[in-house]
């Protein structure tokens, strides 16, 4: 692959679909989801760019297209209908990132069956949970990951084939390859199963607690088109990879879901990741368009210290958590383009960000995650009451206007969600007793000129002798010193101040010994203090070899809560 793109370029002119354009488009009574991610499409375009290293370290690049994933995919339905999966039914998936996982997940789809991602880092009890929540009747695996699956009711089918899929199967189960060499899909259509019906149940990362399914229906592919078109300015000259694994949403939503609905292509990389492969990607696949989480972007600047960085790179966006002031910073001068934050859920996609496409772009502020996309209306609402809060003056303090961020669901015509799979309470939690407001859980505040500026989730937000001082504030003073990789600040109970702030630090060259972690802690409570506030500096700190997070990467402070009130 080459890019004929130059960094800034693009039609200036070019027009992004309406909200009333899009729904009109996906969110209709005899919506089809192979049609309108396939189907479509011209059979002959490009739908992934299959990128793996073989035997000798060289990259392989492989064209997926329209047409043959068409054709995949109707074998992979056949092969289902014919186990008795039909609409409704839930097929579980515990794959890698392959051709083959597209063409399942197309299948799945074409039946009007519903999709159920198991991210292959997952141990057994939490792959089981999933299973038995979604009542999955069948469920995929690729070889390397059957030995995973200790039981449950859901008939196993082994992708993959030759000796590999062969050797991996067990009593009962099944061989993918097999079953679509003897299952024809013949004249069939695929499922007209209408805008309102359930396409995905993904379960969120667990980053408070107990995961939940998130009910995805085919209507939110409105929302996630126009992120590809808005959010991130996709279009067809661009050589477009986002890196996050499809098991978790912002891979799911918007690099596999997203780029086929504008039928685009997006590179897929089936070899593991490191920052050494990935610039490998950018040069020699010529990566235009960027997507991935910070802790990507982290990793490649750790590696990359000194080199030269991608020449032909115009946009590069960043999401699942905050995007801390350095990495835009480092950004511009390594990659030549800044990195742009966008704010979502896997309950919503993304609906705050910095928009990209050249009709909406806007000056970055430093911290801010942007402004609502159209047909979003977003707001932060008092601590206390469902009352939108005044806005904060431009270099307020972090506890200054502080509040709850939400989503006005009255106001917002793509909104999708609707509750999770099986949990009313759950459910009810989110949202206002008159159903308007959606409550994110994430703690922020907006600025005079309407932008979002996250500060923390709610129950991570730290009361210290009555101001409120948001983790993501003091996190992003400590990582601008050189020798830090990542922070976490936590609250710590108090007698004088109610709470105090302590920190979590990982350091580039490890856990020091304690006459250099003295030095470190009072250098770092300095930077602290003369960064952000001379009273919301981490009293103690902690230093570890890593963070507890979740397998999509995103920093369960609760855990670290736990743990320090255990040790107390």
């Amino acid at each position: 692959m080459s890019a004929t793109i130059e960094k800034g370029a693009g039609d200036e002119t070019r027009t992004a679909r309406s909200v009333d354009q899009l729904l009109a488009e996906y969110d209709t009574p005899d919506a089809c989801v192979a049609e309108l991610l396939c189907d479509r499409h011209d059979p002959e375009a490009t739908a992934f760019s299959v990128v793996s290293e073989d035997e000798d370290g060289a990259l392989q690049t492989t064209a997926l297209t329209y047409g043959e994933l068409k054709a995949n995919s109707e074998k992979v339905a056949a092969a289902l209908a014919d186990l008795g999966v039909g609409e409704g039914d839930a097929v579980a998936t515990l794959m890698g990132k392959s051709a083959e996982l597209v063409g399942v997940m197309l299948g799945i789809w074409r039946l009007g069956a519903v999709y159920v991602p198991l991210f292959t880092a997952f141990a057994w009890p939490a792959i089981e949970m999933r299973l038995e929540g979604s009542r999955a009747k069948v469920i995929v695996s690729d070889p390397g990951q059957r030995e995973k699956i200790s039981g449950g009711e859901a008939q196993v089918v082994v992708a993959g084939s030759g000796a590999a899929a062969e050797s991996a199967l067990r009593a009962g189960d099944l061989q993918l390859e097999e079953l679509t060499q003897e299952s024809e899909w013949g004249d069939r259509s695929a499922a007209r199963v209408g805008s309102g019906a359930t396409m995905v149940v993904l379960y969120t990362s667990g980053t408070t607690g107990r995961p939940k399914g998130v009910v995805i229906p085919v209507r939110s592919l409105a929302s996630f088109h126009q992120y590809m078109e808005i959010g991130l300015d996709m279009h067809p000259e661009d050589v477009f990879w986002n890196s996050a694994d499809p098991g978790w949403a912002y891979g799911l939503y918007y690099g596999i879901m997203g780029p086929m609905a504008l039928g685009l292509p997006n590179i897929l990389l089936t070899s593991a990741y490191s920052p050494t492969l990935a610039l490998r990607v950018f040069e020699e696949c010529g990566v235009t368009n960027f997507a991935a989480a910070p802790t990507v972007y982290r990793t490649i600047r750790a590696h990359a210290a000194g080199a030269s960085g991608p020449t032909v790179l115009r946009c590069a966006s960043s999401a699942g958590e905050p995007l801390t002031p350095e990495i835009i910073e480092w950004g511009k001068s390594f990659f030549g383009s800044e990195v742009r934050d966008h704010y979502g859920q896997t309950e919503h996609g993304m609906f705050i960000v910095n928009p990209w496409h050249p009709q909406y772009r806007n000056d970055l502020r430093a911290g801010s995650m942007g402004v609502s996309l159209p047909g979003w209306d977003s707001e932060v609402l008092d601590p206390v009451d469902d009352r939108p809060m005044e806005r904060a003056a431009a270099g307020a303090s972090s506890d200054d206007r502080m509040g709850r961020v939400a989503i006005d669901m009255s106001a917002s015509a793509l909104k999708w969600f609707a509750g999770y799979l099986d949990a009313p309470e759950k459910t009810a939690e989110r949202f206002s007793s008159d159903g308007r407001w959606y409550y994110t859980g994430d703690a922020g505040k907006r600025g005079q000129d309407g932008m979002f500026y996250f500060a923390s989730r709610d129950d991570d937000v730290v009361i210290m002798a009555g101001y409120r001082i948001g983790p993501f504030d003091v996190e992003s003073v400590l990582v601008q010193d050189p020798e830090v990789i990542e922070a976490a600040v936590i609250g710590v109970p108090d007698d004088l101040r109610g709470e105090v702030l302590e920190s979590y630090v990982v350091l580039r060259d490890g856990i020091p010994d304690a006459g250099t972690a003295e030095a470190t802690t009072s250098r770092l409570q300095h930077l602290v203090k003369k960064g952000f506030a001379a009273h919301a500096y981490p009293r103690r700190i902690h230093y570890v070899a890593e963070l507890p997070k979740t397998p999509s990467g995103k920093i369960q402070r609760f855990l670290l809560r736990k743990e320090r009130t255990t040790r107390s």
